[in-house]
């Protein structure tokens, strides 16, 4: 149960060749650029990366960080060590530069490198597929015993394996501390191997010294953590689906590998590569994609031809390539337990896909899909401007079980669903289509609908696709009713006939006499009892014949033609074979529709690009029949890989020239042979007892327990299980259904009643199984109990399209790519180490990686040797030519011979060899960097001590010069504050002044008054002193009638206020009257305009009624006195016939104006009544708005009427008219005098 799924190979990014620290993306200080003895793309961190758990101790965790930030440009001593360093480190550890994708052309190091200020040129806003990470493992100070290699892999209970640093060891047996501190006692030979921590992340894992499971488990987590979800393992690229949504994509990055700008791990860079040595080397070229479901196998497929399409389109055709995605993913996908959108005959080609143009030499793109017995096959061809031209399209085997029977939390096909949902009333109505859940093929799962999608959104695209494929309306009317058939196939019900209990459909008519048959006549109507005439009208067929198609069965014995009845099973059978062939038809003939819309042109090279998109190994709790041929399919396609990858391995070490032994590796040959081996191999034991009509699945499995015991590969189990020993893993098949899958049953009578429908699609259904049967056929053939016709099992169908496959892929240059699904939750960033390692084996990463082992894994050219360990040797030896630095190196350092091989242009090691020169590469790099520290040290504290003499001196100057201006703002301050305090006191003194002047005038005045009343008073009490008493009492009547006064004034102005705000409300609500008012005479206005308006149009209309009479009334009287003494003895009563007439039309017309001028004056009348009413001029116990709408209505109603009667009227006028006139050419001659009298 294994599948992987790769990102292209590619070239090796610069931002890649070099280990960076896991969480640091930061760059050195512009002052550092000049350390020539780090690293060209070294960086600093300011604190320990953080890796996998339990992979650094905290003493090494502390020395990642740098000491010494700073070095003299001019020093000597550090300018001779950098000189040596400098290549060394700038391109650090790049071997196996040269990727066999592009073996034919030119070695990775003839390229010109691509650094990482060259790549923000090329494109600065490219998310790097791999994040810079920090050279830490050069900023250590601490001693060398402390960085040597003392770390091995640990496997933990569980299975998972953890990094342990190596304490002790005593014999065979080893102390190790595990990352969260706990201690173990372990035995040696259960430790395995780490790598060098200047290989983490490596993104090929070919370059790791150690090939170890542990090894590549960690290299691909390190990876995924970051982001960086794909990988090369030599030869093939491993993608790890991360459930999110990562930047790697689109236009910028298509043309960033287009350009070569990046050189990471991509499926863009594995199509490039493909692309360009088709074109270079005219062979034709593969992909292929395998993983389990869930793995991303279908977005890898689109992201690979959304490259190629980028590379070729422009020409418009590429538009329909993509609009066949929504339809091949309705019919043929569905949602299952490990994926809500599972390919069951092919993952989706394209989704959306933005193009550019490129122009090169004509080419054809082959695009292979596979899944689970299932799989389809689309040729993209280009015309020789390197434009899309045409594409075709070959299917596999769609899993047509999936219609009739469906697992609790999985659905069928899209399509019924999609159907049932997004379907207009009218074709609801046409095809008596029912919500989901009452269809018995659908309900068999509760299961109807999936997250976030939205089936009718998602069928108005599928017609919208259906369009663009030119599929006309009409076809998609006669689609839409096969797939309701089908569903209605499944609502068809049986009833018990006879006591031996053959059954018989059961049609609407039926219904209500089956529920009063006799109790022994038991009903079986489980379902709705339209289901059969549902069925028949939708196919165009008679419902007697499909009910005893679905009951009855025809068999020729002899020269006799007998009819035998069916039981409950058979019949279930029967209708469901039908269903599955109906539809696996439909599905035929859409891919034949969208060929048709496809067709390639006439301009062809030849050359292909194949992508094949295959379901990887399967190993389930139950295997059934689709597990068995899913993974003998892997069996052939891993020899293939295993084949290929051998020569590739070949031809490197032949391009090189090295000595080298053959590597043998696991051939799985004898597994094939258990399947395909003629006359005993699981296969044709399978077809042969597949043609017995007595065969049955427990004596299929005893038949294989007999003739297979005697293979290493089988083995039988009880019951009717039974194992093969497959290049993954040993696998327990369940037989039960394996024969009845392998026939594929459908009775001649269910094909001769296809071709007696109405309807066109069944009937082509039925001359395509008709003529698939006249075929010659080649291997075992059955009988279907007793049909005329014979055809190929499935197992043989399947057998011969998998080596036609295999002779394609024969024919090509493979590339691999492998999609591992890291956890079975489709959480993002949850990495299960035991699956990705069973995907791993099962997917042949591991059998890759143990054929490399076995020969030279680690490969390196002598240029980048050289730059890498030259600065170990003496500066004479380290300046002579690349290939004499090399083998200085080794013969310095003491690698056996045995273990590495000098070739023309790299250096080939065993594993772990390179672990050597990396453990003295650190130390030299170590103590290099341990002066270098000092040094730097020094000369900073130095320059620190100088700094801050100058300033001390630099700041006492700007205090100083802060101090004097803020005092002088300080005094300005000050003067000003004087001065406003002076005008202040002066102001208020002068206002003080002055209020005391005021305060004396007024006290004088008083004291001069008083004294003045004082004078005057004595005065008058010596004149007025008699009348004091009288004038008292005045005093006290008039201050009584003053204060009387004064409340009636208090009074009055109450009653004022209070009338103001009565007389405010009044206003108030006046305006609104006449706000009203307004309204409804603008409403009366118009009214009366347009009653006027009519009266007038009816005014004219009698009126040109009346003139129209009277002039042909005074051409008659005319022609009647000129006629008079010619004519009189042969007149015909033209009084009788004409002037009757004309005069009852006048009185008709007179009546109908009395009546208009009588309805005119009432309508006016009333009309003016209302108004007064409404105004307040007259009074009535009604509503002026309700009378006047139901005025309005009997005007209408009137006026209505009037007109017809108008109309009416003309009509017979014109019918008199037309008499008169017939009667006048009657009479010949007095027609003549009358026209010449006319005339003169």
């Amino acid at each position: 149960m294994a599948s992987t799924k790769t990102s292209s190979p590619g070239f090796q990014d610069s931002s890649e060749r070099m280990p960076k620290s896991f969480a640091s993306k930061s760059r050195s200080p512009p002052s550092l650029q000049s350390i020539k003895s780090l690293p060209v793309d070294f960086r600093f961190t300011s604190s320990p990366a953080s890796g996998v758990s339990g992979q650094y101790d905290d003493a090494n965790a502390d020395n990642r960080n740098v000491i010494c930030d700073s070095i003299p440009e001019n020093g000597d001593l550090c300018g001779e060590v950098d000189g040596g360093i400098e290549d060394s480190a700038g391109e650090m550890y790049q071997a196996n530069g040269d990727t066999p994708y592009d073996r034919k052309t030119i070695a990775t190091d003839e390229r010109p490198s691509v650094s990482d200020e060259d790549l923000g040129l090329v494109a600065p806003h490219l998310h790097s597929s791999a994040p810079s990470r920090s050279e830490f493992r050069w900023g250590d100070t601490t001693s060398y015993a402390a960085k040597k290699k003392l770390q091995s892999w640990f496997q933990l209970p569980n299975g998972n394996w953890e990094l342990g640093k190596m304490l002790s060891s005593s014999g065979t047996e080893i102390v190790i501390s595990l990352s969260e501190g706990k201690v173990l006692k372990v035995n040696a030979d259960s430790l395995l191997p780490a790598n060098p921590d200047i290989l983490d992340g490596v993104d090929d894992l070919m370059q790791l010294s150690y090939l170890n499971e542990p090894s590549v488990l960690y290299n691909i987590q390190h990876r995924y953590n970051q982001d960086m979800i794909y990988t090369k393992a030599g030869p093939v690229l491993v993608a790890i689906n991360p459930f999110k949504k990562v930047p790697l994509y689109g236009n910028d990055y298509i043309d960033a590998y287009k350009r070569k700008s990046i050189e990471s791990p991509h499926v863009y860079a594995i199509t490039d590569t493909a692309i360009r040595e088709m074109i270079r080397d005219e062979v034709n070229q593969s992909i292929i994609i395998s993983g389990e479901s869930g793995a991303g196998k279908t977005e890898t497929a689109k992201i690979a031809m959304q490259y190629l399409a980028a590379l070729g389109g422009g020409s418009g055709i590429e538009y329909e390539i993509l609009k066949t995605n929504p339809i091949l993913e309705a019919f043929g996908n569905a949602k299952t337990l490990r994926n809500d959108n599972s390919s069951r005959f092919a993952p989706e080609t394209l989704s959306e896909i933005k193009f550019c143009g490129l122009g090169f030499s004509p080419v054809v793109a082959l695009v292979i899909s596979v899944d689970v017995l299932q799989g389809k096959l689309i040729e993209i061809h280009f015309s020789e401007t390197g434009k899309i031209s045409g594409a075709k399209i070959q299917t596999f085997l769609l899993e047509k079980s999936r219609v009739v029977q469906c697992a609790e939390g999985e659905r069928s096909y899209h399509i019924f669903y999609q159907l049932c949902a997004g379907a207009p009333l009218a074709l609801r109505e046409k095809l008596d289509l029912k919500s989901v859940h009452e269809y018995k093929y659908l309900k068999q799962s509760s299961c109807y609908s999936i997250n976030g999608v939205d089936d009718a959104e998602q069928f108005r695209i599928v017609v919208e696709a259906l369009d663009i494929v030119h599929v006309s309306k009409e076809d998609q009317e006669s689609v839409f009713a096969m797939l309701s058939a089908v569903l209605w196939m499944g609502n068809v019900s049986f009833t018990v006939i006879d006591n031996e209990n053959h059954v018989e459909a059961v049609a609407d008519e039926e219904l209500g006499r089956m529920h009063t048959k006799e109790v022994g006549r038991k009903s079986l109507n489980k379902e709705s009892p339209e289901g059969l005439t549902n069925v028949a009208k939708l196919i165009g067929c008679d419902v007697g014949e499909l009910k005893q198609a679905l009951s009855t069965r025809k068999m020729r014995v002899g020269n006799d033609n007998i009819i035998q009845k069916l039981t409950l099973a058979q019949a279930i059978d029967t209708r469901d074979a039908l269903a599955k062939s109906i539809y696996a038809s439909l599905f035929d003939w859409l891919v034949e529709q969208i060929n048709k819309s496809l067709a390639v042109g006439k301009r062809r090279t030849g050359r292909s690009i194949s992508i094949l998109d295959i379901y990887g190994f399967e190993s389930f709790d139950r295997n059934s029949f689709e597990q068995f041929c899913i993974n003998y399919a892997n069996e052939r396609l891993q020899q293939h890989f295993n084949r290929h990858l051998f020569k590739l391995e070949q031809e490197e070490y032949i391009q090189d020239g090295i000595d080298w032994n053959r590597v043998d590796f696991e051939d799985n040959q004898d597994c094939l042979n258990l399947f395909e081996k003629k006359p005993l191999g699981l296969l044709s034991l399978l077809d042969e007892e597949s043609t017995f009509p007595n065969g049955t699945d427990l004596t299929f499995a005893n038949k294989l327990k007999q003739h297979l015991n005697s293979n290493s590969c089988f083995r039988g189990e009880r019951g009717k299980a039974f194992s093969v020993c497959h290049y993954a893993g040993e696998v327990m098949y369940d037989t039960t259904g394996f024969l009845e899958k392998n026939r594929d049953l459908l009775h001649l009578d269910s094909i001769q009643l296809l071709s007696s429908c109405t309807c066109h699609l069944p009937q082509t259904f039925a001359s395509n199984m008709l003529t698939q049967s006249e075929k010659p056929v080649v291997g075992p053939l059955y009988k279907s109990g007793g049909a005329d016709s014979q055809k190929l099992s499935v197992a043989t169908k399947f057998k011969g399209q998998l080596f036609q496959l295999m002779q394609r892929l024969e024919s090509t240059t493979p590339h691999f790519i492998r999609c591992i699904k890291p956890n079975n939750f489709q959480s993002p960033g949850n990495y299960d180490q035991g699956l990705v390692l069973q995907q791993l084996r099962c997917c042949g990463v591991l059998e890759v990686v143990r054929i490399s082992r076995s020969g030279f894994p680690t490969r390196m050219s002598h240029q980048k040797f050289a730059r890498r360990y030259g600065f170990l040797l003496l500066e004479s030896v380290a300046s002579q030519d690349p290939l004499s630095v090399s083998v200085a190196i080794l013969h310095q350092f003491n690698i056996v011979p045995e273990m590495y091989q000098v070739g023309y242009t790299k250096l080939f090691f065993r594993t772990g060899q390179i672990g050597v020169l990396e453990d003295t590469r650190n130390h030299t790099l170590h103590g290099i960097l341990r002066v270098q520290s000092c040094f730097r040290g020094h000369q900073a504290r130095c320059h620190l001590r100088g700094l801050r003499r100058g300033i001390a001196t630099l700041q006492s100057f700007v205090r100083g010069e802060k101090t004097r201006k803020e005092f002088a703002i300080l005094l300005q301050r000050h003067r000003a504050a004087v001065v406003i305090q002076k005008q202040i006191r002066s102001r208020i003194a002068r206002k003080k002044f002055v209020n005391i002047y005021d305060a004396s005038i007024v006290i004088q005045s008083v004291i001069r008054g008083w004294l003045v009343r004082r004078c005057s008073g004595d005065l008058g009490l010596l004149t007025v002193g008699g009348r004091k008493d009288k004038d008292s009492d005045e005093v006290l009547v008039k201050s009584s009638f003053l204060a009387e006064l004064q409340r009636r004034v208090l009074k009055a102005e109450a009653a004022l206020r209070e009338k103001e705000e009565e007389n405010d409300i009044l206003h108030q609500r006046l305006q609104q009257y006449e706000n009203r008012w307004s309204e409804y005479e603008l409403k009366m206005k118009s009214m009366e305009e347009v009653w006027q308006k009519q009266m007038r149009s009816l005014q004219s209309s009698l009126s040109i009624a009346k003139k129209s009479l009277a002039l042909d009334d005074s051409r008659r009287n005319s022609d009647a006195s000129v006629n008079l003494t010619d004519e009189r003895d042969s007149s015909w009563d033209a009084g009788s016939n004409g002037v009757r007439p004309m005069s009852a039309g006048l009185t008709v017309i007179s009546r109908m104006a009395e009546e208009f001028e009588q309805r005119s004056q009432v309508f006016g009348d009333d009309a003016k009544f209302l108004v007064e009413v409404k105004s307040g001029q007259a009074e009535a116990s009604l509503n002026p708005d309700r009378e006047l709408r139901r005025l309005k209505q009997m005007f209408e109603a009137w006026k209505k009427d009037y007109g017809s009667r108008l109309r009416e009227t003309k009509v017979i006028l014109q019918k008199l008219g037309n008499e008169e006139g017939s009667g006048d050419k009657g009479r010949k001659k007095w027609w003549v005098r009358r026209n010449s009298s006319r005339f003169n």
